[in-house]
């Protein structure tokens, strides 16, 4: 097995409009027509990916096992918002309009990754950008944690938006917002990743296998999804928590970030 890189990256970039390092790590951000994304560095690390069999309200898709990456990686801190996906394709499919910092939602995977990620490496080639896989996702979203959300055992709305009507593990009831909010409103976690639990489920790169297996061909051609959305229960919301849908699919409920490979 290779060894891990655990050097941190030499910066910035070429494609960094600014940079920095604060309490949860290293930063860059690029900018597409003046809107700026900011790309947290996710360091190489090891982790048990799913969740344990004693964890409440689980499902039977989330095998735990152990995951190795041995190469940091550049991740987006919040989803893809309206403003960044105008800015580049020039329309704005989203249901929920009011703010252009409210995530883009009712995008396909075939739009992410066929239209809207050709275009934006178009316009800057060196930013080779991409949807992350279900590790990654996963890792980034952990942020060293083993709990059901990173955060901790347990969820409010006054940190995730989901549907409070449905709480997690028999928690207290909380609001239920009807709808997207911008995607610094609530809760960051440790490695400065914002609302990685609710607000839209975020497409992955993976061909969904219900076991985590690429030998696992029985799923066809869906591609998945996590994190959960504002219309979900808490239990949608937790790190290990996994969905499918097929890659034309769309909805209110569906958006995405952005990953960079470590050079």
């Amino acid at each position: 097995m290779p060894a891990l890189n655990l050097l941190p990256p030499v910066m910035p970039f070429r494609w960094a409009c600014a940079y920095g390092e604060d309490r949860t790590g290293l930063w860059q951000a690029f900018e597409v027509a003046g809107v700026r994304q900011v790309m947290r560095w996710i360091p190489p690390g090891e982790f048990l990916m799913g969740s344990l069999e004693n964890e409440p309200e689980r499902n039977d898709n989330e095998h735990q096992h152990r995951v190795v990456l041995n190469e940091g990686f550049w991740l987006a801190d919040t989803a893809c918002t309206q403003a960044l996906w105008t800015a580049v394709m020039h329309t704005n499919p989203s249901r929920f309009k009011s703010d252009p910092q409210n995530p883009v939602e009712q995008v396909s995977w075939d739009d992410i990754c066929l239209r809207f990620l050709l275009k934006i490496n178009e316009i800057s080639p060196e930013l080779q950008l991409e949807l992350p896989t279900e590790a990654q996702w996963e890792y980034a979203c952990r942020a060293g944690t083993t709990t059901p959300f990173s955060i901790g055992t347990q969820i409010s709305t006054d940190q995730v938006n989901y549907n409070g009507d449905f709480p997690y593990a028999n928690g207290p009831k909380g609001i239920g917002r009807q709808g997207t909010v911008p995607v610094k409103a609530l809760h960051r976690n440790p490695w400065g990743l914002y609302q990685m639990h609710g607000n839209v489920w975020e497409w992955c790169a993976d061909k969904y296998s219900r076991q985590h297996s690429e030998l696992d061909t029985n799923e066809g051609r869906r591609r998945s999804l996590r994190g959960g959305s504002w219309d979900d229960a808490g239990r949608g919301c937790r790190s290990a928590d996994r969905f499918a849908h097929k890659p034309d699919g769309r909805g209110d409920r569906t958006g995405f970030r952005l990953v960079r490979g470590a050079c």
